[in-house]
């Protein structure tokens, strides 16, 4: 449990650096979200048993990370602002449910002005997963974060998506769209 955490903690810093970069000059033109929106390169993780699709614009960053550890996966846009980080820990015999909620309460903790917008049991494909979505504060920035929660091959998976929250809709419809996309064989 520790474990998960660590990797979430490291997942909101992400989140919490991106935010906080206001540089225009990373700013894609005009068109180009239109364009990565239109394609999706396909994820493979865990010998094939987990795979989801992302935006065109999300490139592989793990190897990028100072403290890469090999069960972490962060892809992210050019800017950072927009990041889906993919950590296997360890299975835990806690119900998915209170490990969301658990989560729910740490976010709570770093920002006082968290807002849930849902913590639910999903069903993908035959599984169970839990969902977590909250509009995270940051130093002036909001980011909508889905972060989904499930056990896989006696591994607990923890697929965190941050987006800027500029657009709610539009994040939350992003975040769907990945979510809707996983695949656990």
């Amino acid at each position: 449990m520790r474990n998960l955490v660590k990797y979430v903690g490291i997942g909101l810093l992400v989140m919490g650096l991106s935010a906080c970069d206001n540089s225009d000059s990373k700013t894609p033109v005009q068109g180009a979200a239109a364009e990565s929106n239109a394609a999706a390169q396909s994820v493979k993780l865990l010998d094939g048993k987990l795979s989801f699709s992302l935006p065109a614009d999300m490139t592989d960053q793990s190897g990028k990370l100072g403290t890469q550890a090999n069960d972490m996966h962060v892809y992210s846009d050019a800017t950072g602002q927009k990041a889906v980080i993919v950590i296997v820990g360890d299975n835990t015999d806690q119900d998915l449910g209170a490990l969301a909620s658990r989560l729910e309460e740490q976010q709570r903790s770093r920002d006082p002005q968290l807002q849930v917008v849902t913590n639910k049991s999903i069903e993908l494909k035959g599984h169970t997963l839990q969902q977590l979505d909250s509009i995270i504060s940051a130093k002036g920035q909001t980011a909508y974060s889905s972060v989904v929660l499930g056990k896989v091959d006696n591994k607990l998976l923890t697929l965190q998506i941050t987006l800027p929250a500029d657009d709610q809709q539009k994040a939350q419809a992003t975040a769907e769209n990945i979510i809707n996309t996983i695949v656990i064989n």
